[in-house]
Order: C-alpha cells, then sequence, then structure tokens
C-alpha cells in the first residue's frame, strides 16, 4: 500500500470510521540503531542508510504502519541548538554536556536554530532522503523533548530547587518561554524542510513504522515532569504544552516512568491528541484505555504483555478490551 493509501487509512481511523490501527514489527530489534554510532551521528548519508535498512522490510509488510524513518540525533537535539554540550559514546546515545548558566540560556534567544551544527545534520539527511524519495519511506521529525524537559536538559536540577523557591518564579517563566521559542522555532524548520503542512504530520515516534496524524503537527516528551507534583504540573508544565502546540494545531506527547496523574492531566488537554508511554508495563492497562476513551485520546503506545503470554493471546486480550472500551 502506497504512503497516501496509507494516509487515507490513517484519517479514516481518526474520525473513528474503522478498526485501530496495528504496527506489526517486521522482526525484533532494538529501540535504536546505536552500532558504530559515533559515526553515523556525524554522516547524515550512513544515518539515513542504517534508519533506511530498518525500515524497507515494511514496504511489504502486512501492517498498517508507514515505513519512516527520521535522523536519530537523541534528546540533545533542541537543547544543543542553545549551547549545551554533548559527549558521543560508541554504542549510547549522545550524553548531555555541563548545564548552562542563565544568562548563557538568555543569549540563546538571539541563535540562528537553521545554522546550527545539529539542525545542519538533520537537514542534510532529510535532503538525502528526498533524493531517495522512490524509497516509499516517510521521514519525519528528529527527537523533539518538550518545553519542560529542554529546560530540565538546559539548566541541569537547579531547575528543581528554583521551583521550590518563590524568589525565582520570575526566572522559571523566563527560562520556560526561552525553551518555549526554542521549541516552536526549531519544530517549524523542521516542518519546513520536510515540506509538511504545519498542522499534520507522519510520525514514527523512534520505529521503522509510523503514523498519520491529522490534527496534530508535532509531538514532544515531558520525561522530566514525572518528578514533580500533580500541582506543580498543572502550574508549570501544561500551559507550556498548550503553547507549544497551539501554532501545530495538536500535539503528541511521551513520557516515560511511571505518574498516573501526569497521564490524567494530558487526557485533560484538549491540545493532545495521542499519548506514548515508555514504561506501560507500569500502569494497569484497562485503567488506561478506559481513561483515553473517556477523554478522546488515542493511544499510540506499546501495551505491556502479561507474564508467558504469547502473541496470539496477547492480541486476542488487548481486542477484547478495545471493544469494551471504545478507545482508539
Amino acid at each position: 500500500m502506497s504512503t497516501l493509501a496509507k494516509i487515507k487509512e490513517h484519517k479514516a481511523f481518526w474520525d473513528g470510521n474503522g478498526p485501530s490501527l496495528i504496527l506489526i514489527p517486521t522482526a525484533k530489534m532494538e529501540a535504536y540503531d546505536t552500532v558504530g554510532y559515533r559515526e553515523l551521528f556525524y554522516s547524515p548519508d550512513r544515518m539515513w542508510e542504517s534508519e533506511s535498512k530498518r525500515a524497507r522490510p515494511a514496504l511489504d509488510w502486512p501492517t498498517d504502519g508507514i515505513p519512516s524513518v527520521r535522523p536519530n540525533l537523541g534528546t540533545i537535539f533542541i537543547p544543543t541548538m542553545a549551547g549545551l554540550g554533548y559527549q558521543i559514546r560508541e554504542g549510547q546515545m549522545p550524553w548531555p554536556g555541563e548545564h548552562l548558566d542563565p544568562e548563557a540560556i538568555r543569549a540563546s534567544r538571539q541563535v540562528d536554530v537553521v545554522e546550527t551544527e545539529l539542525m545542519q545534520l538533520a537537514a542534510e539527511f532529510y535532503r538525502i532522503h528526498f533524493n531517495h524519495n522512490g524509497e516509499g519511506i516517510a521521514a519525519y521529525h528528529a527527537d523533539t523533548q518538550g518545553v519542560f524537559d529542554i529546560a530540565h536538559l538546559l539548566y541541569g536540577s537547579e531547575i528543581f530547587y528554583d521551583l521550590a523557591d518563590e524568589n525565582k518564579t520570575d526566572w522559571i517563566n523566563e527560562l520556560l518561554d526561552i525553551c518555549l521559542d526554542l521549541y516552536i522555532r526549531a519544530s517549524q524548520h523542521i516542518k519546513e524542510l520536510l515540506g509538511e503542512e504545519s498542522h499534520s504530520m507522519i510520525h514514527g515516534h523512534g520505529n521503522p513504522q509510523g503514523a498519520y496524524f491529522p490534527h496534530a503537527g508535532v509531538r514532544m516528551a515531558e520525561d522530566t515532569p514525572i518528578l514533580i507534583s500533580p500541582a506543580m504540573i498543572q502550574r508549570i508544565v501544561l500551559p507550556f504544552i498548550q503553547k507549544a502546540a497551539e501554532p501545530f494545531g495538536g500535539v503528541f506527547v511521551h513520557y516515560c516512568g511511571e505518574h498516573k496523574s501526569l497521564f490524567e492531566q494530558l487526557c485533560g488537554l484538549e491540545c493532545v491528541r495521542a499519548i506514548d508511554l515508555g514504561n506501560p508495563e507500569m500502569y494497569d492497562t484497562r485503567w488506561l484505555l478506559e481513561l483515553c476513551a473517556e477523554s478522546g485520546k488515542v493511544l499510540y503506545s506499546g501495551v505491556a504483555n502479561e507474564p508467558d503470554e504469547g502473541w496470539e493471546a496477547y492480541t486476542r486480550r488487548l481486542g477484547k478490551l478495545v471493544k469494551e472500551t471504545g478507545v482508539r
């Protein structure tokens, strides 16, 4: 099935027509290709070939997923645009360098994200991809952390002390405004490179198969909020998710770890179209599906299997839960 045909099928799903989408893996594989990663990181052509090798088997595979690739540059992608250093260790995803002080973070407002090192690597990756557009594989966004995650990566653990200090409220708001600006400018340029409409996207979320989002133009990862209270999430994190999503018509959100209140609060945000969990095994599956169904959110996520559960029993159990809850 062509990419355009898959997009049409996915649009019907989002409209509530037809069954839920099932992305069937072509083989067991690591979440990220980190073999020879140091060389891949700095070589867009090698990076593109590595990612395409993972996606090509899905071209003729019986799956609802759209074969897809992205420049696999890690969580540092946007923070480095503000001047954050980084380390590339063989066989691992990038590690952030020393955190920045407030003045260095403030200076990032003047940075042209188009000219930054990692954006240039991403742009070359996309150029190479579109020169091979006969492949039938879609390209999607490099890793985009959310506003609060970017702030944490830039400023480090000091952010938690400053959150607890009433005298630092103005600085925290300024910090998050700076990170919001970076997120929006970087995301807008990526979409320009991809030729995407502002309010829609294809996204693979690190997998060689992705989905089409007709009313969400960006993705963000907000892992850091699992370390703060529900009240602080509501006061500090949610407003900036809304502001970040506004230019793009909606957002797909990922986070790792266990924080049930965060999941509930994301379900309560109108701008959040879909949610992914990095650790679905930490949650009761029925609770997740019921909450998504009640709030109209799509669960675009792996769902935990039970001990010693084979693929057929897993599929039947989830099918039963989907039918009973009405989740998408």
